[in-house]
């Protein structure tokens, strides 16, 4: 195998490893409220965020509900998986394509796909840590991210061929 598929090959594996990682690692060590408490005062966001109401995984989030700190947590926390998997497809595409060859399109699926079936083993995963539970709204959260992130792919090509590459 050559040096440039083993590069390409590494970098979605490393980001793997990464969400791996996270979801072996029971709740309590990674809540960021405590954190957030003793560094930011967001007391001033709460009439801003108080109007926000909505039910996710059978619970409410709302500012009422679980307070500031909680209520900000979440959003950070399911913005991280937006991110991870958004970065997950950029990788994984970018290897497909770039470090081993495949077509343009079918890079693209395959890296959806490959992400898509992570974020429902990460789910899988989650279940067997402890403090740590399965949620089919991850899934979808990590699915919208890749999609935003293969998505960025076809812009970001689009607009070399439009630019750069015509010159």
């Amino acid at each position: 195998m050559s040096m440039k598929k083993w590069v390409y090959g590494l970098l979605p594996l490393a980001c793997i490893i990464i969400i791996y990682l996270f979801s072996a690692t029971p709740y309590q060590e990674q809540d960021i409220k405590p954190m957030l408490s003793s560094h930011i005062d967001l007391s001033p966001l709460v009439p801003y965020l108080s109007p926000i109401q909505f039910t996710y995984h059978g619970n409410e989030v709302s500012v009422e509900a679980v307070g500031i700190y909680s209520f900000v947590e979440f959003f950070i926390r399911k913005g991280a998986h937006f991110t991870v998997y958004f970065f997950l497809a950029i990788l994984a595409c970018t290897a497909l394509y770039k470090g081993f060859g495949f077509k343009y399109r079918l890079s693209l699926q395959l890296a959806l796909i490959i992400s898509v079936l992570y974020a429902c083993f990460d789910e899988f995963h989650q279940s067997l840590t402890p403090g740590r539970t399965p949620y089919v709204g991850d899934v979808v959260i990590d699915t919208i991210g890749a999609c935003a992130g293969l998505i960025a792919v076809i812009i970001g090509r689009n607009l070399y061929h439009l630019f750069w590459k015509q010159s």
